[in-house]
């Protein structure tokens, strides 16, 4: 493993620029990522603060319309209770060598609450709001209609990498959706990846209570199944890990390579993109939130020199491409290489390349196959007579796979 040491000073100097880490918005209820709740929910947000330190957060809320833009409501349109609350709930970790502070906010709750339906991000920010640590996106969905998603084979020679086409059904529950029909718009994204979706869809035909979208436009590139590892015992390799190893205080956990441009599809149950931090130590399961340990996780990807950028990326990274899940070419091991420091747990993750437009193409390296298992959500958005914003009248999801 000596020809990776020279991605430790490129990496180290930005990880130590960095205090906040493994930031998870989940729902209690499911165990899962996906941030969606009704009024009556909640949502639980994790993080940690790798200085150690016992710093108090601030958090509020903000509203956004249904694509994602500034909708410009003021706090008190969207919520009640304070401005901005504080995360207090802390605690220090325990039995690690990596030392943190992990912190716990339960949203809604007693200090803020939303009151209206749509697009939320929650903004953590210790100074100033307008200088955030980190945001996250949720909605809140009321109980307007039943939404249910079909998911179908498509061959577009225009287009081999689309190859999963999506048809949703809704059915009002009382009278809110047909009074509104013609504010109605639904948005649909694969793997609670809000860049990895279709938006804007009118309703293709009308039925009573029932409305449809079956719009050919309604598709996406199957891509394929997540890649994965667990590294929830340091001690010694486990899944898809080929060496562990500790120097000088440090956790290393070198993953086994993987291939670029499959031609065959293989089936492989993923989580759909999404992590979980765990740390068990000889059969014993430990407290993840203060127990589990962090690693510098390097992946390899096995493949001649490409002229693409390629970046790791799943849940625990929002998707997104940065200097800090990178992969660089080693000449002399023929690999790709990306060094990131993670906590210890399972997680699913995707090779992605980088599009002329900025734009990530999921599918270019791991390769698209219709059969691959996604997991595809649906968002039926309106405007509730006499208002100024967009509400979430329904939701559904797709996680069955394709046989």
């Amino acid at each position: 493993m000596k020809y990776l040491s020279s991605f430790f000073f490129v990496f180290s100097a930005f990880f130590f620029a960095q205090d906040i880490r493994s930031v998870q918005l989940f729902n209690p209820q499911t165990n899962d990522e996906t941030p969606v709740i009704g009024f009556n929910e909640q949502l639980i947000l994790r993080f940690d603060d790798l200085s150690n330190s016992s710093t108090i957060y601030r958090y509020t809320l903000k509203h956004f319309d249904r694509n994602w833009n500034d909708d410009g409501l003021f706090f008190t349109e969207y919520a009640t209770g304070s401005l901005n609350g504080m995360i207090d709930q802390f605690q220090y970790s325990f039995n690690t060598l990596q030392a943190y502070t992990n912190y716990t906010l339960t949203i809604p709750n007693d200090k803020i609450q939303p009151k209206i339906s749509g697009n939320f991000e929650l903004v953590v920010y210790q100074d100033s709001v307008s200088k955030p640590l980190f945001t996250k996106r949720f909605c809140v969905v009321e109980d307007g209609a039943n939404l249910a998603l079909n998911i179908s084979r498509i061959s577009d020679a225009g287009k081999p990498q689309i190859n999963q086409r999506v048809e949703v059904q809704a059915i009002g529950n009382g009278s809110v959706m047909n009074s509104n029909l013609n504010s109605l718009t639904l948005n649909v994204i694969q793997n609670n990846n809000w860049d990895m979706g279709v938006y804007n869809q009118k309703q293709s035909s009308s039925l009573g209570n029932k409305i449809l979208f079956q719009q050919m436009n309604l598709a996406f590139p199957g891509n394929n199944e997540f890649y994965y590892f667990d590294n929830k015992n340091m001690n010694q390799p486990f899944d898809m890990v080929a060496q562990s190893e500790n120097v000088n205080g440090i956790n290393y956990t070198y993953l086994h390579s993987v291939w670029a441009f499959p031609m065959n599809y293989q089936y492989q149950p993923d989580v759909n993109g999404a992590f979980y931090f765990r740390r068990n130590d000889l059969g014993i399961e430990r407290n993840a939130d203060r127990e589990a340990d962090y690693s510098w996780v390097y992946f390899a990807l096995d493949s001649e020199k490409s002229n693409k950028e390629i970046y790791v990326v799943g849940g625990f990274n929002d998707f997104k491409a940065s200097k800090e899940n990178q992969m660089f070419y080693d000449e002399t091991a023929k690999k790709y290489i990306a060094k990131i420091y993670l906590k210890q747990g399972f997680y699913n993750y995707i090779l992605a390349t980088k599009n002329a437009d900025g734009s990530l193409n999921l599918g270019e390296i791991n390769g698209n196959f219709w059969q691959t298992e996604n997991l595809y959500q649906a968002f039926l958005y309106y405007q509730p007579f006499g208002r100024n914003y967009d509400g979430l009248l329904g939701y559904g999801e797709f996680r069955t796979p394709l046989r």
